[in-house]
């Protein structure tokens, strides 16, 4: 396990190294915009052998990734029985056109990236993870009433290892 101050650009996730090495980003920095300039992240669970995906709002720490969601539903479900997740962030999605059609390819920034997901209860932890969240979309003032804080869980992926690869640049 990779501590998650020690997270290192190509650190091999479970899947081992990357095919095409070439296309690779190993700058911490060019990683940390691509998920900072995304809006949605793909958040990938599985229970038991049925894989389940799905895009959510997010917030970086440097360290940790951060979500919210109801305290109910599926992707809780799965999570409480397996904390285990990969994720992915990509920006700058584009096609690049080929002479024929079959030799079309797709133009991307991406970080793929394995975590743990833990169930965030400290209040002061929640309210300084939704408000990352919220100062993405908007400069307006927020508050989180009690009644909604209380409806709402939040997720810290603790990441362990974090790849990125390009394509088109």
């Amino acid at each position: 396990m990779i501590a998650t101050d020690e997270i290192m650009p190509g650190a091999q996730g479970p899947h081992g190294a990357m095919r095409r090495d070439d296309r690779e980003i190993t700058d911490r920095l060019e990683i940390e915009q691509i998920i900072q300039g995304a809006r949605i992240m793909y958040l990938a669970l599985c229970r038991d052998d049925v894989p389940f995906a799905v895009p959510v709002f997010y917030a970086w720490d440097g360290q940790a990734l951060y979500f919210h969601s109801a305290r109910s539903g599926a992707k809780i479900d799965i999570m409480k029985r397996n904390n285990k997740v990969c994720f992915v962030i990509s920006v700058d999605q584009g096609v690049i056109e080929e002479a024929m059609v079959c030799n079309f390819e797709a133009r991307h920034r991406t970080v793929i990236g394995f975590g743990e997901a833990m169930f965030v209860e400290d209040e002061q932890e929640k309210i300084a993870a939704l408000q990352r969240i919220v100062e993405r979309f908007t400069a307006r003032p927020s508050a989180f009433p009690a009644a909604n804080l209380k409806a709402t869980q939040v997720i810290r992926i603790n990441v362990l290892s974090l790849t990125g690869k390009k394509h088109g640049f």
